[in-house]
């Protein structure tokens, strides 16, 4: 349901700005832009850069898969031509990778070089954002602010109905997520506290995890402090500020229907 309430959200909003391109929230240069012109067909070299992409892309997915635990076969240790890659790794995939591409769509050894350097310079704004949101979380935690909020969402959930304890877990974790963007180490925070507060509330574990989870996931999407949302909108060169604007009312609506399912499920 709410993928579905984005995607209509999205499309209208896209219908919006095809109707009068005034009301996007983007700047848009017109002036000297041409219109659709028909694509040139792939050229031969344009194409195995394209296979040499695919094969990389498919060699990351292979090599990072559990490939014991996924399989229908029972076993206690992983296949022998199970890879366990992980980042250091994929690092060293990529590098590769980038070098082949470079080889088979004809760049050269100056102009792989170039294209290594520009890419790595379009992060460096990125990383100093990620730098900067994981910064914030360190402080909070080195003053011992997380603890005080844990502290404030136990005495906001405690004596909750079942349907109020549910949306209180998603609204208390929606915030306390803002604070601490890691998954795991909000997950360990929060839930040491949650699982009995829901116990004493009449609440199942699955609810209680899904509405920590919910309310987290929600929180992300759209929090300065989550490194993974600023370093993405910084490398499509799109401003907080734009972004926010887009995709406020979204997470209102969002907010407003997860509510009321956890409700109706804690009810139910």
């Amino acid at each position: 349901m709410l993928t579905a309430i984005t995607i209509l959200y999205v499309i209208r909003y896209a219908e919006r700005v095809k109707a009068d391109p005034s009301r996007s929230i983007l700047e848009r240069e017109t002036d000297g832009v041409e219109g659709p012109t028909t694509p040139e067909p792939l050229t031969t070299r344009q194409k195995w850069t394209l296979v040499v992409t695919a094969l990389v892309f498919l060699v990351m997915i292979f090599s990072v898969i559990p490939w014991s635990s996924v399989l229908p076969v029972e076993q206690d240790y992983p296949f022998a031509w199970e890879l366990g890659w992980w980042f250091p790794e994929l690092t060293a995939l990529f590098i590769i990778g980038t070098i082949l591409v470079g080889l088979v769509g004809g760049l050269g050894e100056k102009g792989i070089s170039q294209a290594i350097a520009k890419g790595a310079g379009d992060f460096i704004g990125p990383a100093i954002v990620v730098m900067l949101a994981r910064g914030v979380t360190v402080i909070l935690n080195n003053t011992d602010t997380i603890d005080t909020l844990l502290n404030a969402m136990e005495n906001a959930v405690v004596g909750a109905s079942e349907g109020v304890f549910a949306g209180l877990v998603f609204v208390v974790n929606a915030g306390l997520a803002a604070l601490v963007p890691s998954s795991s180490g909000h997950a360990a925070l929060a839930m040491p506290l949650l699982a009995p507060l829901g116990d004493l509330a009449g609440v199942g574990h699955d609810l209680v995890i899904t509405s920590w989870a919910t309310g987290a996931g929600w929180m992300r999407m759209i929090i300065p402090t989550n490194a993974v949302l600023m370093g993405g909108i910084a490398l499509a060169g799109v401003g907080y500020n734009k972004y926010g604007r887009f995709v406020l009312p979204l997470m209102g609506i969002l907010a407003g229907v997860t509510i009321v399912i956890l409700v109706v499920a804690a009810l139910f």
